[in-house]
């Protein structure tokens, strides 16, 4: 693997650390209004980044919400040009006791630096970053055309950058995106990912009475919202844990024979799931399917939060004038955002209790993606991969959601190499986030060999 911008790369490895940890210290967290001006501070820092590097036409695009970044490198002719894409948003912290440092204070424990955004996504979208400049300090140029599309919303659904994409497809012409903000399978073991489920994000809210009434006065008279929700949430699955709207499975497209046989020649050990990264005493879901299957190609109910009510310490005997219950479903090929919503605002309305009014709300969506793997992108980044790591790449899917990757396929025709670096113990959306260092470095690596191999 000689290349002058890997050896540019190892060079500078302390820098590139602390320059990620300067990105992670500023708290970006997109869905709570008091931190707008942090966000904006991190699109800030990235636009003065990707300028110092050598990009050019950077920019920040001012949305309804929070800005995109935008940089570009157009001149290697007759060679194909790549959309990197990345997040500069994280998630909130809570429970924040549960963290062991600060959680915008990156620490280093054996090994990994934990911080929230360490893995999702600020570490792999730094990564691009770093890869960016190596090849440019070592050779001037880079070896094919790129245009750098970062956003600050991904953590609440993406929609500035997916007005953006379907009303500026021309500003992101491009033959492939690639974006790092998936994981490894396993350590040391080369990941594709070439499926996300899709998502639809819901809120429930249940009305009853005009007021909050006292539930010595009222009780046995008047409805209770969070006794409504708990009675249509009860018939939302079943005991077996099928999922109980009608018509919810009509299109559901099972994985292919081949992709099912790849998948239980993976390493994975079920127990040590349960355990490690689980931590329940026993794993639960859609009986007659393995956990990989339920996980990464059948699609799924969850509820995330009732508020509503009283919730401090101590008591308070409050029948609750409204309840909110909020639930999301995992979507999967070939199911469909609207259909899917469409089918459970039926049934759940079906279910509607006695005294008790519904809104029944679509917060975000995303639709269910399977990338083919006979393409000169991914076959490119299999060779890299390989050169990096040593190993023959596994191809995976991901239980989670890219919404992204869905917008660029629609609107600008073009299919994504999901390359990411993380581990399924990166505790991503939890306390005590971290990234395994070696990973960011060799992820960086992986990046530029990658590119280079592109441009080949």
């Amino acid at each position: 693997m000689p290349s002058k911008a890997v050896d540019y790369a190892h060079s500078q490895h302390d820098r590139f650390l602390e320059e990620l940890f300067a990105l992670l210290r500023v708290p970006s967290i997109s869905t709570l209004p008091e931190h707008a001006g942090d966000v904006r501070h991190a699109a800030e820092i990235l636009v003065a980044e990707l300028k110092r590097i050598g990009m050019e036409n950077v920019r920040l695009i001012q949305t309804a919400g929070h800005p995109l970044v935008y940089a570009d490198w157009l001149h290697a002719d007759e060679k194909p040009t790549c959309l990197c894409y990345g997040h500069y948003d994280v998630q909130p912290v809570e429970p924040v006791e549960e963290w062991h440092t600060p959680p915008f204070e990156p620490t280093i424990r054996d090994g990994n630096v934990y911080a929230r955004g360490a893995v999702d996504d600020k570490g792999q979208m730094y990564m691009h970053v770093k890869a960016l400049e190596s090849l440019l300090q070592a050779h001037g140029r880079l070896p094919l055309n790129i245009r750098v599309i970062l956003e600050g919303e991904e953590e609440v659904g993406g929609e500035a950058i997916a007005r953006f994409v379907a009303e500026h497809p021309e500003e992101l012409t491009a033959d492939f995106a690639l974006i790092s903000d998936t994981e490894m399978f396993a350590p040391e073991l080369p990941t594709l990912c070439v499926g996300l489920r899709g998502m639809i994000y819901t809120e429930i809210e249940a009305r009853g009475a005009k007021t909050d009434l006292h539930s010595g006065m009222y009780g046995g008279a008047a409805p209770n919202p969070f006794v409504a929700l708990a009675q249509i949430i009860a018939q939302l699955k079943d005991a077996g844990g099928r999922i109980l709207i009608p018509g919810f499975y009509d299109k559901v497209v099972k994985p292919s024979s081949d992709e099912l046989r790849a998948w239980e020649s993976l390493p994975f050990d079920e127990e040590q799931y349960r355990k490690s990264e689980v931590g329940s005493s026993v794993l639960t879901g859609e009986a007659g399917y393995g956990v990989l299957e339920r996980t990464w190609a059948r699609p799924t109910l969850d509820v995330h939060g009732m508020p509503g009510g009283f919730i401090g310490a101590g008591a308070k005997t409050v029948i609750p004038a409204k309840a909110v219950a909020k639930i999301s479903m995992r979507l999967v090929p070939d199911m469909t955002p609207k259909e899917t919503f469409a089918l459970y605002k039926q049934y759940v309305e079906s279910l509607r209790p006695k005294g008790i009014e519904l809104d029944v709300r679509l917060i975000h969506s995303g639709d269910p993606i399977v990338i083919g793997t006979n393409n000169p992108y991914v076959k490119a980044a299999q060779n890299a991969l390989h050169q990096v790591w040593g190993k023959d790449t596994v191809f995976i899917r991901s239980g989670g959601s890219i919404p992204i990757v869905g917008d660029f396929e629609r609107n600008l025709h073009i299919p994504s190499v999901m390359m990411g670096f993380g581990l399924p113990d990166d505790n991503l959306h939890a306390p005590n986030e971290k990234f395994h260092i070696a990973n960011f470095y060799r992820g960086i690596d992986s990046l530029i060999v990658f590119l280079e191999e592109v441009g080949k």
